[in-house]
């Protein structure tokens, strides 16, 4: 099942698209004008586009004017190419010999719509300026190929780090096969989710929290385990930022605890539920609300109760998962870590000490300071008193 979008659905704001757009260490400056707006007009798709990948487009005439632009609407609905087409027809603008800028390779394949490639050669366009190859196997390379043979000009290159970076997690699942996975903490400076009774609201402030809605937004989907649901009763979804469509919610729950009045069922949001259990009873009781139950044991001695945590990626990337934000308790987040499975963590820092208290991440314990996890500092912002950082384990996005 793909990202369900809402029938219409606003851009996100200008704030949340700063909040969104990742620093990358790139000079934004080196690309053409039309090409950073079309980059800007990609974060627009942010929270719309998914599972599609994030893109912008923008037409200019033979004299440089801008007379078209759009970026990739939700599922279904028309992408960026077609967006920008219809925005030059609807100014009354002709596109004959116009060039258009684009965030990625136009697609050449018949999907959920048909051929972007298709469109822009009838519309006339004489030359795309596109920033990275679309790593889709429907496509790669072949978009570029049919616009050619049809004499149009294709350039590659400009904005591609940014356009990479933006859809890192359609990339992750088209190379990789399995999501982009982005672990979320907030915490104490000294490191503690919560005290040792539980209690944990509110360690960061508002618009730290506001900001975590705004990355779960984001993303296709939301991880977390069944401690979580036993403890919390969350329900996980996106209340503190715009959001054109809610994430699915996915549970690790080896053992079917799930509660049949858990928050967590909430109408027209996939919710799936891994399990290693074998319960036929509890998991159409389950199912019966609303669930997806799959059962994913593990395949060695000692983990055939719990679930296959690798072999659950692969499965959510079948079901068109790009982005899984996790947040969950220390064990679960422990498990991921621990078997290599996290690219990115989002840590939210208040300015406070606890002490005794529930830590990040159980994982461990290392004997040599040489075993310790390393990792890169990607960015670091303050959100009112709190601190966000970003940070990756090194070579992740190198696929």
């Amino acid at each position: 099942m793909a990202c369900q979008a809402a029938r219409v659905a606003p851009p996100i704001n200008n704030t949340m698209s700063a909040r969104l757009r990742f620093q990358a260490q790139t000079n934004t400056m080196d690309n053409p004008k039309p090409m950073r707006l079309a980059l800007d007009l990609a974060t627009r798709a942010t929270g719309l586009a998914e599972p599609n990948p994030r893109v912008g487009c923008v037409l200019t005439a033979a004299d440089g004017q801008q007379i078209g632009q759009g970026y990739t609407q939700q599922v279904g609905g028309a992408h960026a190419e077609i967006m920008a087409l219809r925005d030059a027809n609807e100014h009354g603008h002709s596109t004959l010999g116009a060039t258009a800028f684009v965030t990625l390779e136009p697609c050449s394949h018949h999907g959920r719509t048909g051929p972007c490639c298709n469109a822009l050669i009838a519309a006339g366009i004489k030359k795309v300026v596109a920033s990275i190859a679309d790593p889709n196997p429907l496509v790669a390379g072949q978009g570029f190929a049919k616009l050619r043979a049809a004499g149009v000009a294709v350039e590659i290159g400009p904005g591609a780090i940014e356009s990479r970076e933006l859809n890192i997690g359609f990339f992750s699942r088209m190379i990789r096969k399995t999501p982009w996975v982005r672990m979320k903490f907030a915490a104490s400076l000294d490191g503690k989710t919560a005290l040792n009774n539980g209690a944990s609201q509110w360690i960061t402030s508002e618009a730290a929290r506001t900001d975590g809605h705004a990355w779960r937004a984001r993303a296709c989907a939301v991880l977390t385990g069944i401690g979580t649901v036993l403890a919390d009763n969350p329900r996980l979804d996106v209340r503190l930022a715009d959001a054109p469509r809610q994430p699915h919610l996915v549970v690790v729950d080896s053992r079917l605890e799930t509660p049949l009045n858990a928050q967590l069922f909430i109408p027209h949001r996939a919710l799936y539920i891994y399990t290693a259990s074998q319960d036929s009873g509890k998991r159409a009781a389950l199912e019966a609300k609303g669930a997806n139950v799959i059962v994913l044991p593990g395949q060695q001695a000692g983990t055939l109760d719990k679930v296959d945590l690798a072999a659950m990626l692969h499965d959510l990337a079948a079901r068109e998962i790009n982005e899984l934000h996790v947040e969950a308790g220390h064990k679960l987040n422990g498990s991921l870590i621990r078997e290599g499975l996290v690219d990115e963590f989002l840590v939210y820092l208040a300015p406070k000490l606890i002490g005794q208290g529930a830590d990040m991440a159980s994982f461990g314990p290392f004997t040599e300071l040489s075993q310790a996890i390393a990792l890169e500092f990607k960015a670091a912002t303050m959100l009112g008193p709190d601190l966000r950082i970003v940070v990756r384990i090194p070579g992740r996005d190198r696929f």
